[in-house]
């Protein structure tokens, strides 16, 4: 699918501007959702809006947007002034500073967006992201998207510049307020972890070799209910409890070392790639009764 443009602004570069498209860069894939039926009679059910005061349902057409200035008192909004406020914010992204790409934790990351260049943008695009890709920096800047002011990173990526939403100060929580506990460790047990690190260690991240292993799972009984069969539950794995105690740490640390974890999971995903072709076997055995085929659209 051709990627689709979400908007176009400029960037204010000194006194350079640079039309660009903006491109959403990631794509939310939901958990397996489980729709609500009448237990009844196995009809899907409905939303409906109830009017608090008055108790009846309330259809779109009769609604309106209202801001709460005070507890349960309203300034409404007509579409106009709604589409009014939102236009009037500006199409453009102001850069205020440069500096190093490790200045901001990932912690303050949000949403992340591409940026192409729009007409007549190419050369001063091509200009920005070769000064950024030479210098090791990223800009710091402010766009106004949608009644808010966010401040953006603009990165460099493989193919282009990268826009990153970035979370304030008051969104974010402090760690401080988890007072986590600093306990010392011994020279001895700190070599080990440094070993444990290093032979379970990469070059780096490869999306494409991992794979959601949990939803599979939930795939795979979805598909034995579909075929008549029961859910169990599957037996805890060993150690897995949660706040488990761990009595001896040299030695479980010397015995994690002897046993290498394996890094690349691109065998996992063989088998999740297989998994469907069994699935669909067991669907066709004659003993099988037969069901609805099951949709795979997420919501």
């Amino acid at each position: 699918m051709a990627a689709r443009t979400i908007a176009s602004l400029s960037i204010s570069f000194g006194l350079v501007s640079i039309p660009v498209k903006v491109f959403s860069a990631t794509e939310s894939k939901a958990a397996i959702g489980f729709n609500l039926l009448h237990k009844g009679c196995g009809s899907r059910l409905r939303q409906q809006y109830i009017c608090q005061r008055e108790g009846v349902v309330v259809d779109r057409a009769d609604m309106v947007k209202g801001y709460e200035f005070e507890k349960d008192k309203y300034v409404i909004f007509e579409p106009d002034e709604l589409k009014a406020l939102e236009e009037a914010a500006q199409h453009t992204i102001d850069i205020v500073a440069f500096m190093p790409l490790a200045a901001i934790d990932p912690i303050y990351y949000d949403k992340a967006y591409y940026l192409g260049p729009d007409k007549r943008g190419g050369k001063p695009y091509s200009l920005l992201t070769e000064a950024l890709r030479s210098s090791g920096k990223c800009a710091l800047a402010k766009w106004n998207w949608k009644g808010k002011q966010y401040m953006v990173q603009i990165r460099v990526g493989e193919d282009g510049l990268i826009l990153q939403q970035l979370l304030y100060a008051d969104e974010v929580r402090s760690m401080a307020d988890l007072h986590v506990e600093t306990v010392d460790v011994s020279s001895a047990e700190l070599s080990l972890a440094e070993q444990l690190i290093e032979q379970n260690s990469v070059d780096g991240y490869d999306p494409t070799e991992y794979t959601d292993e949990e939803k599979q799972r939930i795939l795979v009984q979805i598909d034995k209910k579909i075929a008549g069969q029961d859910i169990t539950v599957a037996p805890e794995t060993p150690g897995a409890a949660s706040g488990a105690e761990v009595i001896d740490l040299m030695d479980a640390l010397r015995k994690s070392i002897g046993t290498k974890k394996t890094i690349a999971p691109a065998k996992a995903s063989e088998k999740e790639a297989k998994a469907p072709a069994r699935r669909s076997a067991k669907r066709a055995e004659p003993a099988a009764p037969p069901a609805a085929k099951r949709s795979r659209k997420q919501a």
